[in-house]
């Protein structure tokens, strides 16, 4: 085995270590739609920090997963829980939502009107437009 994957076996392994952590502070439900119900992963939000940080990972669905990997593909009405979801008391959940909302922005008007009201504080906002 490779060097590459022992240190992705051992990333895998710490984030499964603070998964009890994160599916207890999301109540085992997508930290973006709130879906439940549904198979949840974790998600570290970029940029990746050295070690997993429960600060810095979401418990997300399958379909957010997808969406953030391909944030172009990202359109319609679906994902207007993002307007609330954007006023979250956790940054990460904030900078995910900012950063869906701008790309949405680029088609839809009610993902501009939620970013003109959104206000992040400074470190968060940095962080949001690191990607």
């Amino acid at each position: 085995m490779g060097k590459g994957f022992e240190t992705h076996q051992a990333r895998v392994m710490a984030l499964q270590a603070i998964g009890k952590d994160l599916a207890r502070r999301a109540k085992s439900k997508c930290e973006l739609t709130g879906a439940s119900g549904v198979p949840l992963r974790p998600y570290e939000v970029p940029p990746v920090p050295a070690q997993p940080d429960l600060e810095r990972t979401l418990l997300i669905s399958e379909k957010c997963h997808e969406a953030l990997e391909n944030p172009k593909r990202l359109e319609g009405r679906a994902w207007q829980c993002l307007k609330e979801v954007v006023w979250s008391e956790l940054p990460a959940t904030q900078v995910v939502a900012w950063r869906m909302l701008s790309h949405l922005a680029e088609k839809e008007d009610w993902a501009r009107a939620a970013l003109d009201e959104v206000f992040l504080d400074p470190e968060v906002e940095e962080w949001a437009r690191s990607n």
